[in-house]
């Protein structure tokens, strides 16, 4: 029982950290899971995210540290994370994003605590 509860309130954290990410921004896997007070857990983040359990998360604006896209270079996700993260302003230039366009730290803190 204690468990499901913790994973119930460690993927609500999650999906919280991703959600206040604004549009036009991206995030790290490592930064959300930091933000939802787990550190180190970047895999868990992604499981969440495989999850799909909510269509308005902004999943698209997750992406590895370097900058690279979250989805497999030319599969139909990735087109799709591409697309969405154009219509916010992001480019996406040889499969990645340019760091001025990440947002972690104390700024995802401020979000996060505001929204």
């Amino acid at each position: 029982m204690g468990t499901e509860s913790t994973s119930s309130s460690a993927h609500a954290a999650i999906r919280a950290a991703i959600r206040a990410v604004p549009p036009g921004r991206v995030s790290s896997y490592g930064a959300i899971a930091a933000r939802a007070g787990l550190r180190g857990r970047a895999r868990l983040v992604g499981r969440v995210l495989r999850e799909g359990d909510s269509p308005a998360l902004p999943w698209h604006r997750v992406l590895h540290s370097d900058g690279r896209l979250a989805a497999p270079p030319g599969t139909a996700l990735a087109r799709e994370q591409m697309r969405r993260l154009a219509a916010e302003g992001v480019p996406v230039r040889k499969g990645r994003v340019a760091r001025e366009y990440f947002i972690d730290g104390d700024d995802l803190d401020v979000l996060l605590w505001r929204g």
